[in-house]
């Protein structure tokens, strides 16, 4: 299994639960030093190849690693970052290439990385009736994105987008492609936060009343991974908060 952005945050804490079920993990990602460390603490059993998700030749690699594993029969794509732009600053517009930038590293690389697992786990065996499954990760900022989140909302709704028609052109090699859209989490990310903006933020949530834990996240990947049924589906998994505007 391949899991880009897996050295930190919710992707860990997939690598972890995926080891938990007895797949072996190959974790992919920019820092290198990250990658050592979270590939140590994991196991023998987990491999870490370093990588951007945007590189061709760099994903090849990671997905080679995971074949030499055994099979790639599945992919979750954790990689990626957020940051508030203005579309229009106090003296000038946003710059195109900060913008062009999320779109990039979020949806590019997502579909970078789905286009070359996929073409690898057509040649798979079935087994159980599928050749392999592809999970992508979006953000409820997909639907609700604040301001300040235009680059990074549009690039999630690019990539809930894109999940029913892969879904569709992929069936025919017995290939699920599933979207899953967090909420709040607590990650590196989001406990940097002031308490203020915390707490501004665990109050929007339904239920329950705080930030989500990762554990919970990696559950739902498993158990996707494992319901041939969910298919070409966007799944939130966000206490039922809707953002507020800021």
């Amino acid at each position: 299994m391949l899991v880009p952005g897996g050295t930190g945050g919710l992707g860990l804490a997939v690598a972890q639960k995926v080891l938990d079920s007895g797949r072996a993990v190959v974790l992919f990602a920019r820092d290198a030093d990250a990658g050592q460390r979270a590939a140590q603490r994991l196991g023998p059993k987990a491999v870490f190849t370093p990588g951007d998700v945007t590189d061709e030749a760099a994903v090849k690699r990671a997905v080679d690693a995971a074949v030499g594993l055994g099979r790639l029969c599945a992919t979750v794509n954790c990689a990626g970052g957020g940051r508030a732009m203005r579309t229009v600053g106090r003296q000038r517009p946003c710059p195109l290439p900060d913008f062009a930038g999320v779109i990039e590293t979020h949806l590019t690389g997502s579909f970078n990385v789905v286009r070359l697992a996929a073409q690898r786990m057509t040649t798979n065996e079935l087994v159980a009736g599928e050749r392999g499954v592809l999970v992508n990760v979006s953000s409820i900022a997909a639907f609700d994105g604040q301001a300040g989140q235009s680059a990074y909302a549009a690039a999630k709704a690019g990539i809930v987008g894109m999940t029913l028609p892969l879904a569709r052109e992929l069936a025919p090699w017995s290939i699920r492609c599933v979207t899953l859209a967090p909420g709040l989490f607590e990650t590196e990310q989001t406990r940097i936060l002031p308490d203020a903006v915390r707490e501004s933020l665990r109050s929007t949530t339904v239920y329950p009343h705080r930030f989500g834990d990762p554990g919970e996240f990696a559950a739902l990947v498993v158990h996707v991974l494992d319901n041939p049924m969910i298919n070409g589906a966007v799944l939130r998994l966000d206490g039922a908060v809707r953002m507020p505007p800021r």
